[in-house]
């Protein structure tokens, strides 16, 4: 990790110690002392299991916070993802089988994974939950959510799109019964001040996913701005507005490489950054303080990562930071 990046971090994890606030007598309590108090020394290990795919830019970011995390605490991390939520939640199951020492999950399907998550909060494994399901959170017996609040996202993007002079955009969904996107689309109307139109396609299909973009541009112009809410299909929708000849904006959550390049070359009006490189290292923070001295951090509230606005006033500083893997 670059130096700034690291003290970043360092920085990020000071202000967790500092705030910490011990556990209420009703906690599950730490394994180490068989569910009535801190873990007595040995390694820790903690499981990362998420809903991403092998690959994909965003999770990449996830797992290197991660095992950063991990590097610089000196703990095992096991990092797996699965796009499937069922067998997402046969990893929690294998990773409570297992005896980890804690467990990060996201839960864009947090029906699928209840059952699992409580599971291990039974076996008296402490769960922190981060990216998506974080209303759920706490009510499967997680310790803590870090992520973006998609809602409060989502209106930024209204918002930035509002003061662009955008009337009627286009709410690109990539992946069916993600609750974090559908927040993500609503919280989009709330901030433009009017209803956005959604549009659901099929991440797996990308050359599909930007036919329906196009074939939706072409079929009603008055749409004047597209809102991806994954980084690879904003590219798609930048390709859909030229095959389309739509003078629509493109703006998008999620950074990549080609996002940035996007935004400098002003195809892309804005990103919508959740700071993922935090979600996969502030958990590993967590789940040791509440092992090592049974703290928990936010006071049942969300650690929130975000939102950030990238866009042509500081795409060029952020670019440095993803090159290094933490943007």
């Amino acid at each position: 990790m670059a130096r700034p990046s690291r003290l970043a971090a360092l920085a990020l994890a000071a202000p967790l110690v500092l705030a910490a606030c011990t556990i209420d007598g009703g906690g599950s309590g730490g394994k180490g002392s068989g569910g009535g108090g801190a873990a007595e020394g040995g390694d820790l290990t903690f499981s990362v299991i998420t809903h991403g795919s092998a690959g994909d830019a965003f999770w990449d970011v996830v797992q290197n916070g991660a095992e950063a995390a991990g590097e610089d605490l000196g703990i095992s991390v096991d990092y797996q993802s699965d796009g499937d939520p069922q067998r997402q939640a046969q990893l929690i199951d294998a990773a409570v089988n297992q005896d980890v020492d804690g467990i990060v999950v996201s839960m864009a399907n947090p029906d699928a994974l209840q059952d699992s998550v409580e599971a291990a909060v039974e076996a008296g494994i402490p769960v922190v939950t981060i990216n998506s399901g974080g209303q759920r959170s706490a009510e499967f017996g997680a310790i803590g959510h870090v992520g973006q609040d998609e809602a409060i996202a989502g209106q930024g993007a209204g918002r930035q799109f509002a003061d662009a002079g955008a009337a009627k955009v286009l709410c690109v969904l990539h992946e069916a019964g993600n609750i974090g996107l559908e927040q993500r689309c609503s919280g989009a109307s709330q901030g433009l001040g009017s209803a956005v139109t959604p549009l659901q396609v099929d991440i797996n299909d990308l050359q599909g996913a930007q036919s329906t973009i196009t074939s939706q541009l072409q079929s009603d112009p008055d749409i004047d701005a597209v809102l991806t809410l994954n980084s690879a299909v904003a590219t798609l929708a930048v390709a859909a507005t030229e095959d389309a000849g739509s003078e629509a904006q493109v703006a998008t959550f999620d950074l990549d490489q080609d996002v940035i390049r996007g935004i400098q070359d002003g195809d892309i009006a804005f990103a919508v950054d959740q700071q993922q490189y935090e979600q996969g290292y502030l958990p590993i923070v967590m789940l040791q303080l509440y092992a090592e001295n049974l703290n928990t951090v936010g006071g049942g509230q969300p650690v929130l990562t975000g939102p950030g606005i990238v866009d042509a006033s500081n795409v060029d500083e952020i670019a440095d930071l993803a090159s290094a893997g933490t943007r």
